[in-house]
C-alpha cells in the first residue's frame, strides 16, 4: 500500500512538472508572438514600402518565365527574363506576350523606390543616343543615365545566356525613352511608368529554392 502511494505521488509530481513546462512554454510562445506583432505594428519601417501591395498583387521583382501578368485588362505570359547588373545595382527586364500578337517588356528596379515601366519597341527611329535632350513625337526627353551592364538571360529573350550590353535612358515625367545595344546596334523603346494597381502577377510555379 505504501509503495502504491509512493508511485501515485511520483506520477502526480511528473504530471505537475509536465503541466508547468507546457504552461511556461505556451506563455513564452505567446509573449514572442505579442512582441513580433508589436514590432510589426509599431517598429521602425519604411513608410513607402510596397510589401503590403506585393503580398496581394504579387512581387514584380520575382517575375520569371511562365508567370502570368494581368495588365490593363489583358493577360500576358512572361516568356523570358533578363537579369542585369552594373556594379552593385541590379534590375530585370521581362518579355511579355499575350499569344495573340501583342508583345511588350516590363522593367523592374529599386532605385531606391520600386519603379515598374511598360515598354514597347520602336522601329524606324533615326535618333541616336548621346545628346542631353532628344525629341520624339512632340515629346522632349532629357538624358537620365547611361552605361554598360552584364546580363543573364532565362527563357525566350532572343539573346544568349550571358553577355554584356550598353544603354542610354531618357525621361520626360513618367515617360521613358531607352536605347540598348546588345552587340548588334542600338535598339529603341518607349516606356511609361505604371502604377501598382494597374497590374497583378500570378506565379505559375515556385522559384528555385522556394
Amino acid at each position: 500500500m505504501e509503495i502504491l502511494l509512493i508511485i501515485i505521488v511520483a506520477l502526480l509530481a511528473i504530471i505537475a512538472v509536465v503541466v508547468l513546462f507546457n504552461f511556461l512554454g505556451a506563455r513564452k510562445t505567446r509573449r514572442a508572438e505579442e512582441e513580433a506583432l508589436h514590432e510589426r505594428a509599431h517598429g521602425p519601417r519604411d513608410p513607402f514600402s510596397t510589401a503590403d501591395d506585393d503580398s496581394v498583387r504579387g512581387d514584380p521583382r520575382t517575375l520569371k518565365p511562365g508567370d502570368l501578368v494581368d495588365l490593363r485588362g489583358s493577360t500576358f505570359a512572361v516568356r523570358g527574363t533578363l537579369q542585369l547588373s552594373q556594379g552593385g545595382f541590379r534590375w530585370t527586364e521581362n518579355f511579355l506576350d499575350t499569344g495573340t500578337g501583342r508583345k511588350a517588356w516590363i522593367s523592374v528596379e529599386d532605385d531606391p523606390d520600386l519603379e515598374v515601366v511598360l515598354w514597347h519597341e520602336l522601329t524606324g527611329v533615326t535618333l541616336t543616343p548621346g545628346p542631353a535632350t532628344l525629341e520624339l513625337d512632340g515629346h522632349r526627353y532629357v538624358s537620365d543615365e547611361s552605361g554598360g551592364a552584364d546580363f543573364t538571360s532565362v527563357g525566350t529573350t532572343g539573346l544568349t545566356a550571358r553577355g554584356s550590353m550598353r544603354y542610354h535612358d531618357y525621361e520626360a515625367g513618367d515617360e521613358r525613352l531607352s536605347f540598348e545595344d546588345f552587340g548588334s546596334g542600338w535598339e529603341c523603346a518607349r516606356g511609361e511608368v505604371i502604377d501598382r494597381g494597374e497590374y497583378r502577377i500570378y506565379p505559375t510555379n515556385p522559384s528555385p529554392g522556394q
